[in-house]
């Protein structure tokens, strides 16, 4: 099993989202956009979710590293729902609708946490922050992923999927030593989790599409560029498959799959300097 790094919280960074980024910043592609735009309106709500679940089983953890470990898993996950939701202040300004997308999702939350298990619940965070470890891992290993994104949404992007990577294994631990979750019971949960990702981010981006003005034909051709730079062969998520599909094994465990080789360039530039975006670009340098 590979050596894990430390789960460390940072706060208050600057990635400069109150300024002059442009509307279509990834790459001026609206598509590409608007799907990076639709993950980041699911973020805040989510990962007040994912806080709640782990904290169910808060008490029962007596052993000092992983109640470490949760701690600052809360706070690193709290910090990745206020700068969305900051970057989510310009998409409102944009037209988009964004508390309606976030009631949604509470509305969906609400009634997950009134009517599923506890242990459901914490395997569908589990399942959760399996899949944005290795979107950290997709988003940042290859290079051509995110050459033509803004620098700033680049570094913010950046940093969350760094802080991902640290605390990957933490509700999955907290799952498998002290809720007891059995097996049949966390790939249900990761079934679910993968469907309603998927469909609450291309249902989201279809709306933001519409919102932009485009018009349908406009949005079909759209939508054929989009599926396919997500699903082509070695696309963006088809290029995941492989470490996905491993959280299926039963003996599966998240620091079974290795880090970036990258991701230290990313911690020293961050320590050293304090700039997120500087070690952003670091990051993105360094990838194959």
């Amino acid at each position: 099993m590979n050596q894990h790094h430390p789960i460390v919280p940072r706060e208050k960074l600057d990635f400069g989202l109150e300024g002059d980024i442009p509307k279509y910043w990834f790459g001026g592609h609206p598509f590409k956009t608007r799907y990076f735009d639709a993950m980041s309106t699911i973020f805040p709500e989510g990962e007040r979710f994912f806080i709640s679940c782990v904290r169910d089983f808060r008490d029962q953890v007596t052993d000092p590293v992983l109640r470490e470990e949760i701690k600052h898993f809360i706070r690193q996950e709290g910090q990745h729902g206020i700068v969305h939701s900051q970057y989510n202040e310009r998409l409102k300004a944009q037209g988009i609708d964004v508390d309606r997308l976030e009631g949604i999702q509470r509305g969906l939350i609400e009634w997950m946490r009134k009517y599923l298990p506890k242990k459901h619940t914490l395997a569908s965070t589990a399942a959760a922050e399996h899949m944005t470890s290795i979107m950290a891992h997709s988003f940042f290993a290859r290079k051509d992923v995110m050459a033509n994104v803004d620098p700033r949404m680049r570094a913010m992007y950046a940093w969350h999927a760094m802080e991902e990577i640290e605390h990957k294994a933490v509700a999955f631990d907290v799952m498998q030593k002290i809720a007891k979750v059995w097996y049949p019971r966390r790939v249900v949960a990761m079934v679910e989790v993968t469907l309603g990702f998927t469909i609450n981010s291309l249902l989201t981006t279809r709306h933001m599409l519409k919102v932009d003005g485009f018009s349908r034909l406009q949005r079909a051709k759209l939508w054929a560029q989009g599926l396919w730079w997500l699903y082509k062969p070695g696309g963006l998520f088809t290029s995941m498959f492989s470490q996905y599909i491993h959280y299926y094994k039963p003996g599966f465990h998240p620091w079974q799959q290795g880090q970036m080789d990258s991701y230290q360039l990313w911690l020293n530039t961050f320590n050293q300097t304090g700039d997120a975006i500087l070690a952003g670009e670091v990051l993105h340098a360094a990838a194959a």
